[in-house]
């Protein structure tokens, strides 16, 4: 059964105790990241054999198997992949930012431009799941901010293939080639590059903890996007909610994972306890109720609070992944709202909408880190470079003070470097 809390958060760790893995993977990780930059394809192969059972004599993903992907996969599916994508891509372009230049006169000029990463690699995981959505999620913010290269690494199957879903939405997405390859090895193939596997600047995409561990361990070879936790979802609700569809979407999140969290935020006593009744109900009637029931058991909570103020209050100090907001003032709470991932305003705006279907990203910080970061989108996919242009009479009226400035820290090379024209005019 659910857990009822009364009262207002005051910090997330009176809510949710900070997930725990005993395992220590960080050495294997590393062995296995060592072992792939030794011995390339040979490497990835071997783990293919190892961990997903699959004989593989190639990891590229041919032409032909991509073709068959989508003759296999039925029209209906690929119609509501197209609409989805038409949706993300929508979205994302509205992201895109140009670049400026300043001409602040007497012979000055400032400017930055943004340009796309040349070469970005999307992991896509396998495992209990496929997951066809983030293909879109993450490969066309990449393609929207620019046109640089992507590649996608996910698991094979038993039988060497890879789910059909994922290859129909990797053609939709326009990706420009894909492995098959899982775990932290795949991370490490993208990473430093392979036989086959091109080196990318970074590595984008949700995975299990040696996929996380293996993003920790080649951050600052290539850049990455986030490290995601556990998928989180909280709901604000007043009492007039209807407590069957609020428990469908805490149950959304649950059955993600054993330690996914979904929590009920109202000011309603009498709502909170048609929720978890509901939860009780519904949880027999999913397919996946023995993940869904664990995390609801670990981490599900519903928290009463004396007002939906307070309900909100208490939302931002948990900085949730997802948070509904399903109340008459919805539109007037989201302007209350400073941490959260991604906000669903109003009783029909579900959460399965945003990891499907709307146009947003579905890739968001996990773990509180709504606090101080934000959803995969074109800004991940670019890089600002700036640019200074000083005329000779610019440079000259302020090369003493910048030789000042620069022996005030005792670099006087810099000191130096700011007058030579100035003394050779």
């Amino acid at each position: 059964m659910i857990k009822i809390i009364h009262g207002e958060v005051r910090k997330r760790s009176d809510v949710f105790s900070a997930p725990q893995d005993d395992r220590d993977i960080s050495g294997v990780v590393a062995e296995i990241i060592k072992d792939v930059r030794e011995n390339g394809d040979a490497a990835l192969i071997r783990y293919a054999k190892k961990f997903d059972k699959a004989e593989l004599t190639s990891i590229r993903v041919t032409d032909e198997e991509i073709a068959a992907a989508r003759r296999a996969v039925e029209p209906e599916f690929i119609r509501i992949l197209n609409a989805a994508a038409d949706n993300i891509r929508f979205y994302h372009e509205h992201q895109k930012r140009a670049g400026f230049d300043i001409d602040r006169g007497n012979g000055v000029r400032l400017g930055e431009r943004i340009m796309p990463i040349e070469k970005v690699g999307v992991y896509v995981p396998g495992g209990t799941a496929a997951y066809p959505s983030t293909v879109l999620m993450d490969c066309i913010p990449a393609s929207v901010a620019g046109g640089g290269e992507v590649y996608m690494m996910t698991p094979p199957r038993a039988d060497g293939s890879v789910d059909p879903y994922i290859l129909a939405a990797a053609g939709i997405a326009g990706v420009s080639g894909i492995f098959k390859s899982g775990g932290a090895g795949a991370i490490a193939a993208l990473a430093y590059g392979t036989e086959t596997v091109p080196k990318v600047y970074k590595i984008v995409g949700p995975g299990n903890a040696y996929v996380a561990q293996a993003k920790r361990q080649v951050f600052g070879a290539v850049d990455i996007d986030m490290i995601a936790g556990p998928s989180e979802i909280l709901v604000i609700a007043d009492g007039a909610s209807n407590a069957s569809c609020v428990a469908a979407d805490m149950l959304s999140q649950a059955e993600h994972d054993r330690m996914a969290s979904a929590v009920l935020v109202t000011d309603s006593q009498e709502l909170a306890y048609k929720v978890a009744n509901e939860i009780e109900r519904q949880l027999e009637l999913l397919p996946r109720k023995d993940i869904a029931r664990a995390s609801i058991e670990a981490n599900g909570r519903i928290i009463v609070t004396d007002s939906i103020a307070a309900a909100v209050a208490s939302a931002d100090e948990i900085a949730p992944e997802h948070l509904e907001l399903c109340a008459d003032n919805a539109e007037e709470l989201l302007k209350l709202v400073r941490n959260a991932g991604s906000v669903f305003v109003g009783r029909y705006t579900p959460e399965a909408l945003g990891d499907y279907f709307a146009g947003t990203n579905h890739t968001l910080p996990t773990g509180g880190t709504a606090k101080f970061s934000s959803p995969l989108g074109v800004d991940d996919f670019v890089k600002k470079s700036q640019y200074i242009m000083y005329s000779k009479e610019a440079l000259n009226a302020v090369a003493d003070d910048i030789a000042y400035f620069a022996d005030k820290e005792g670099l006087h090379g810099h000191a130096a470097s700011a007058v030579s024209r100035k003394e050779r005019d």
